[in-house]
C-alpha cells in the first residue's frame, strides 16, 4: 500500500501520484497532510525548497474542496509566473483521476483574457502571483467570499519582492473564517507579522531547523581575484563535464553579459531575467527542462519556483544581498532526496559573508581549490572514455560502416586506435590548457584589484576596438541575445567572440562588433530576407542619420539561425578557424588566444 494512503489521501488521487512516482512522503509531507486534513486550523510550515511543499498543501486541497461547486474555495498565492504554473500544473497532474477539477493560473505576461475567460467558465482553486491577481479583482472578474482556505507559498521571497500591500488587499477580498497555510523557506520577522496579522494560534511546522539549508548539499567556495572570476568560472565548468547548473548572479546586466559571454565561447547557456518577456521566459525554461541547455545564468527573481530535476550545481558568480536568499539558491539543486553542490566564487573580501551563510544554513563551507590545467583535460579525457563506454550502439545503422572503418584501421592495434583515439581530444586540452596559470588566491591575500567588466570578460580596449551596428530585428521577432548572437554569427560566418553587446530592443537591435569584422558583417547580410522582409544592417551613426545599407542576394533565413543548432554551426564552420570543441561540445580558443586566461 502506498504511504499517501496512510496519510489519509483517497485512493483516486493516490493513484495518480503513484503514476508519478511518488513513492514515499517527504517530511513535509509526512507532517504537514495529517494537519491540514483536519481543516480546522491555520497553518505555518517551514521547510527548504525542493522538499515537497507543493504535494504538502495541495493533496489536502483536493481533499477538502468540493469540486461539485465551480465557484472560488481556494487560493493560492506565489511570488512568480514559473512557480504559479509548476503549483497549478502538479495540482492538476494529483487530480487527474478527480471528476470536475477545475485550477486556473493566473499571472502577468500572459493574455489575461484567457484567463478570465478560464475564471468564467467555473474554478475551484485559483493559483496566482499577487499583481495579476490583483488586476482581476479590480477588474470585479472574481468572488472569493465563498474561499475557504488562503495558501502563501514562498512567503518570505514574496515580502522580499515588495508584495505586503498586494498581499493584505488581496486578503481583504476574502471572508475572515477562512484558514490561513503559510509555507516558507526561512523565518525572517516579516513573515512572523503576516502569521500574527493573518492568523489564529496557527499550527507552526518546522521540518529542519529554521533557515537551515538541505542536508543533501555540499558546500563550496574558491577565493579568486575580481578579473580572474569568469576565468575561474569556467575552469570550474570544464572540470564538471557533466553538469547541469543554475549560475546566480545579482543583477539582470551581469546576467544578460555573463550568459553572452559564455554563449560566445562556445558554452550551451541562456539568461533568465526579469526583461524577458514572458514567451522568452517559457522558451528558455523549456530548452533547459529539456537538457537542451546546460547552464541557466538567472538572477533571485527570475529563478524562483524554478522546479527542474537533477540540477547537480547552483554556482553563486555573485554572493546574494541578502543572507536568506543564498538558502533560496541552494535549494535549486539536490532536490527530492538528491544530493547536489552549491558554489560561491568570492574574493578574499567576502570571507566574512561565508561565514555568516554559514550560521544561517548550519552547514560548514569547504574551501576549494580552482583546479589547474593538466586536472581539467584528465577530467575531461575520462569523461570522454566513459561516455565512448557507455554508448548505446546502433548495430543496424552502423553495420553498413563498418568494413570501410575496419579497413581504415587495419593497420592499427587496439593500443593504437586507443592512443589516436585519446591523443586526438586530449592534445586540444593541453594545447589550450598549455602553461594556464593558477587562479587561486590566498584567503589572507587582500591587494587592490577591483576589476571592471572588460578584465572579467577578457576584453580589453572594448569601447575604442568596437564599432556600433544597427539591425532592424529585435524581440517582437522572438529573438533573445543569444538568438541575435547566432544569427549574426550564422550569416556572416564570424567569431562569436568579435561580437560585443547585444542591446536588443522591440523591432531593432544595436550590437558592437570589432572594428575588422565590420566590412564582413555588412556584406554578410546582404540580400538576407527574415520571414519575407529585407534584413538591414548599418552604422549605428548612419542610423541616427537616415543612411543604410541592405540588398543581395535572396535568401530566406525563416528563423533558422536563430537555432541553437544554427549557432553551433556558425562557430564551428565558419569564422577564422581559431577555434576548436572539447570533449563536452564546448568551443575552445587556439593557444594563440590564450590571454583570455
Amino acid at each position: 500500500m502506498n504511504p499517501f494512503s496512510q496519510l489519509g489521501i483517497r485512493h483516486d488521487i493516490v493513484n495518480a501520484i503513484t503514476e508519478l512516482g511518488f513513492e514515499k512522503p517527504t517530511p513535509i509531507q509526512e507532517q504537514a497532510i495529517p494537519a491540514l486534513l483536519t481543516g480546522s486550523s491555520d497553518f505555518v510550515g517551514l521547510a527548504q525548497t525542493g522538499t515537497g511543499k507543493t504535494a504538502a498543501f495541495g493533496l489536502p486541497l483536493l481533499e477538502l474542496l468540493d469540486f461539485s461547486q465551480n465557484t472560488p474555495q481556494a487560493l493560492v498565492l506565489c511570488p512568480t509566473r514559473e512557480l504559479c504554473l509548476q503549483i497549478a500544473n502538479d495540482i492538476k497532474k494529483f487530480s487527474k483521476n478527480t471528476p470536475n477539477v477545475h485550477v486556473v493560473a493566473v499571472y502577468g505576461g500572459a493574455n489575461i483574457s484567457d484567463q478570465l475567460r478560464q475564471i468564467r467558465r467555473g474554478v475551484q482553486l485559483v493559483v496566482a502571483t499577487p499583481g495579476r491577481m490583483l488586476d482581476i479583482i479590480g477588474r470585479k472578474a472574481i468572488d472569493f467570499s465563498g474561499v475557504r482556505y488562503v495558501v502563501l507559498d514562498e512567503a518570505d521571497e514574496m515580502l522580499n519582492m515588495g508584495f505586503q500591500e498586494d498581499i493584505n488587499d488581496i486578503l481583504s477580498t476574502t471572508p475572515e473564517e477562512k484558514k490561513t497555510w503559510l509555507f516558507s523557506a526561512t523565518m525572517p520577522t516579516e513573515v512572523r507579522r503576516i502569521a500574527k496579522n493573518y492568523m489564529t494560534d496557527p499550527f507552526e511546522l518546522t521540518v529542519g531547523t529554521k533557515n537551515t539549508g538541505n542536508a543533501n548539499i555540499d558546500h563550496e567556495y574558491y577565493i579568486v581575484r575580481p578579473r580572474d572570476k569568469y576565468a575561474a568560472f569556467k575552469r570550474i565548468v570544464d572540470f564538471n563535464p557533466e553538469i547541469f547548473g543554475i549560475v546566480f548572479c545579482r543583477t539582470k546586466i551581469e546576467t544578460q553579459e555573463i550568459a553572452e559571454a559564455l554563449i560566445k565561447d562556445g558554452y550551451n547557456a541562456d539568461s533568465l531575467h526579469g526583461d524577458l518577456s514572458q514567451q522568452q521566459r517559457d522558451k528558455v525554461m523549456k530548452r533547459y527542462r529539456e537538457r537542451n541547455l546546460q547552464l541557466l545564468i538567472a538572477t533571485d527573481v527570475a529563478a524562483r519556483g524554478i522546479d527542474v530535476n537533477d540540477v547537480t550545481h547552483v554556482i553563486n558568480f555573485s554572493l546574494p544581498d541578502e543572507i536568506e536568499n543564498y538558502t533560496h539558491r541552494s535549494g535549486r539543486t539536490a532536490r527530492a532526496g538528491k544530493t547536489g553542490v552549491s558554489i560561491a566564487l568570492i574574493t578574499s573580501k567576502e570571507l566574512g559573508k561565508i561565514r555568516q551563510i554559514e550560521r544561517v544554513i548550519g552547514k560548514q563551507f569547504v574551501k576549494a581549490e580552482i583546479p589547474n590545467g593538466f586536472d581539467v583535460c584528465e577530467k575531461q579525457l575520462f569523461a570522454l572514455v566513459h561516455k565512448v563506454k557507455s554508448v548505446e550502439v546502433n548495430d543496424d545503422q552502423i553495420g553498413q560502416y563498418l568494413p570501410r572503418i575496419m579497413d581504415e584501421f587495419a593497420d592499427f592495434s587496439k593500443e593504437d586506435v586507443i592512443k589516436h583515439f585519446a591523443s586526438l581530444e586530449f592534445n586540444r586540452f593541453l594545447d589550450y590548457y598549455e602553461n594556464a596559470p593558477d587562479l587561486n588566491v590566498a584567503a589572507n591575500e587582500t591587494r587592490g584589484d577591483r576589476g571592471g567588466r572588460n578584465d572579467r570578460f577578457g576584453r580589453d580596449g572594448y569601447k575604442s576596438d568596437y564599432t556600433r551596428l544597427f539591425i532592424n530585428l529585435g524581440s517582437v521577432d522572438d529573438f533573445t541575445r543569444g538568438d541575435m548572437l547566432g544569427f549574426i554569427c550564422n550569416h556572416t560566418q564570424i567569431n562569436g567572440k568579435s561580437i560585443g553587446k547585444i542591446d536588443l530592443k522591440g523591432v531593432y537591435t544595436f550590437f558592437e562588433v570589432e572594428n575588422g569584422v565590420v566590412d564582413k558583417i555588412m556584406h554578410g547580410f546582404d540580400h538576407v530576407d527574415f520571414n519575407g522582409r529585407s534584413v538591414r544592417v548599418e552604422m549605428a551613426g548612419d542610423r541616427d542619420g537616415g543612411g543604410g545599407r541592405s540588398g543581395g542576394r535572396s535568401r530566406s533565413s525563416s528563423r533558422g539561425g536563430s537555432s541553437s543548432r544554427s549557432r553551433d554551426r556558425g562557430r564551428t564552420e565558419g569564422g577564422n578557424g581559431s577555434g576548436f570543441r572539447d570533449f563536452s561540445g564546448k568551443r575552445r580558443e587556439r593557444k594563440s588566444e590564450k590571454k583570455r586566461w
